[in-house]
């Protein structure tokens, strides 16, 4: 293997990135924007590991169980093993390059309780996680690019992959500094970029995680695999650009659910599940916040100061900027909200996709979470992945013939011309606020097949005009050849809601509130010449 690309700079890409270069491949690692602007640095809850000096009665197996029935059984069992056993590993490959978790009286790093775990088993550095694993894998990345194996391109933007007769060659990019778009050849390309959160418009997560690269990959023959399955994350806040994430820490230390009925608080969760009924799956909470039709909060305040000083100070700052609260001294009022998306590029347990070197990794490849995401899993999974892929990938021949897909970057820039002098009443960026609109309407957390058809209709008519739209200049190109990308990602979801007809983990239908035997499958989507094509993997092709 001589050289790859990696598409993303957050924890699963440089972790990918990092493992190739210490392997000898010379890597070009592509965003728009530097690591530091990540999603990833949004982590805050922690990363699951079960130790060696681990709570009592906690095991390995006890992680792969806990993963596999909050997933529904939906998930790869072998890859779910491969994840939970890999997991002590991770963390002492994370502390060897810098990570600083938080530390028990032994020395050890501490554990916390999160929702869907039977015992304590998430390591965690205050309540900034990710920041904390971000800054140390660009150290790591900043040693190797000094060794010349790691080459950083800031400002480029995912145009399409170069793909001929099912084998990946490399891939266009617009790159902001020259306004073009220019083709990159490689023997591997790895798409490490992250969830579709603008698919929804104002989450939990950062909207640079718009879903485009997915959907473009899947009009070029890419199968995407469980769109239907969207965490909503139960605790946030909201503010005027987006909304802001209660980390699960805050329940893990203890915090309880309520609202008000006569006066009187109602910790509805402890009353129906028993007393961890706080730290139930997502999706469940999430459900029961949304049916008790009232305002809800979750209260922390019992808790020592100098705890919440020192295991809760990301939240409380949060909470004292955005809504003025003292968390030590009154509840937090919050709510549900889109947070991560179990569903995305249906990946091998090697992340090779169905296109032959091209790989994904992280959150945007669905592979470890099945029906619904444990809480400290998504850190986990974007390490492991990116360590995963790059062992694989190192093993590969190098390509020694490439096609030249010159005529194709001429095209794109061809494309981009057209663009600046399309006309019509409604702006690109219209567009996209009404398809988070229909999105949140029909993909929400209860849905319907009144209310999915009607978002296949709204999106079908974007679609129809979206090459007779008024192109903003104003803004990056990107942003304008990004759309119908993004559409098409909107509308493969929803066809993936359409034909589960059934109630699973974070797929939740009105009118189909059993879990049946018959969707006992990993829901699988490919494209044709304009067809979503949804089929049921029944076999387990994509456990291989």
């Amino acid at each position: 293997m001589r050289d790859a690309i990696v598409i993303g700079s957050g924890i699963s890409g440089m972790v990918t990135a990092i493992k190739l270069a210490e392997a000898g491949v010379h890597v070009l690692l592509a965003s728009p924007f530097p690591s530091e602007r990540s999603q990833s640095v949004m982590a805050a809850g922690g990363i699951n590991a079960v130790m060696s000096r681990h709570e009592e009665g906690d095991s390995v197996s006890a992680h792969i169980e806990d993963t596999l029935k909050g997933g529904c059984y939906l998930a790869g069992e072998e890859a779910v093993k491969g994840l939970c056993e890999s997991a002590e590993e991770i963390i002492e490959y994370l502390e060897g390059i810098g990570v600083v978790f938080s530390v028990d009286e032994a020395g050890r790093p501490a554990r916390r309780a999160v929702g869907g775990h039977s015992y304590r088993r998430t390591c965690y550095c205050g309540s900034s996680t990710g920041k904390q694993i971000v800054s140390a894998l660009v150290m790591e990345a900043r040693r190797l690019e000094a060794a010349g194996l790691i080459k950083r391109a800031l400002g480029k933007c995912f145009h399409s992959a170069l793909i001929k007769d099912g084998v990946c060659y490399g891939a266009l990019f617009f790159d902001e500094a020259f306004g073009n778009i220019s083709a990159e050849y490689t023997d591997v390309v790895v798409v490490a970029t992250g969830g579709q959160n603008a698919l929804f418009g104002k989450t939990t997560g950062s909207t640079q995680c718009d879903g485009y690269t997915a959907g473009e990959l899947f009009m070029q023959g890419v199968e995407l695999k469980n769109l239907e399955f969207v965490q909503f994350h139960p605790t946030t806040i909201e503010t005027s650009q987006k909304r802001m994430l209660v980390s699960e820490a805050a329940r893990g230390e203890g915090g309880r659910l309520f609202y008000m009925d006569n006066g009187e608080r109602v910790y509805f969760m402890e009353e129906k599940y028993g007393p961890k009924g706080n730290l139930m799956p997502r999706d469940i909470v999430s459900r029961e916040i949304y049916s008790a039709g009232k305002d809800v909060f979750l209260d922390v305040s019992f808790l020592k100061d100098s705890d919440i000083e020192s295991r809760l100070p990301e939240v409380r700052d949060l909470c004292k900027k955005y809504i003025g609260i003292d968390i030590a001294k009154e509840p937090i009022p919050v709510a549900p909200s889109v947070h991560f998306f179990m569903g995305g590029i249906a990946v091998h347990k090697n992340h090779e996709t169905n296109i032959r070197d091209l790989f994904a990794v992280g959150e945007c490849a669905s592979m470890y979470h099945g029906a619904n995401r444990l809480g400290g899993n998504s850190l986990l999974a974007a390490v492991h992945s990116g360590m995963i892929a790059a062992r694989e990938i190192a093993g590969r021949d190098t390509k020694e013939d490439r096609p030249d897909f010159s005529s194709a970057a001429e095209e794109a820039n061809r494309m981009l011309d057209k663009m600046k002098d399309t006309k019509s009443v409604f702006p690109v960026m219209y567009i996209r606020d009404m398809a988070s609109e229909t999105m949140n309407k029909s993909m929400g957390i209860i849905r319907s097949e009144e209310s999915i058809n009607e978002g296949i209709k709204d999106i079908d008519y974007y679609l129809s005009v979206a090459e007779r739209l008024s192109y903003d200049n104003s803004v990056l190109p990107y942003f304008n050849y990004s759309l119908t990308g993004i559409l098409t990602l909107a509308r493969a979801a929803l066809s993936c809601a359409e034909s589960r007809k059934e109630s699973r983990g974070a797929h939740y239908r009105s009118d189909h509130p059993d879990t049946l035997d018959d969707y006992a499958a990993a829901t699988v989507i490919s494209y044709e010449n304009g067809q979503y094509k949804v089929r049921f993997d029944k076999e387990n092709e994509y456990e291989s």
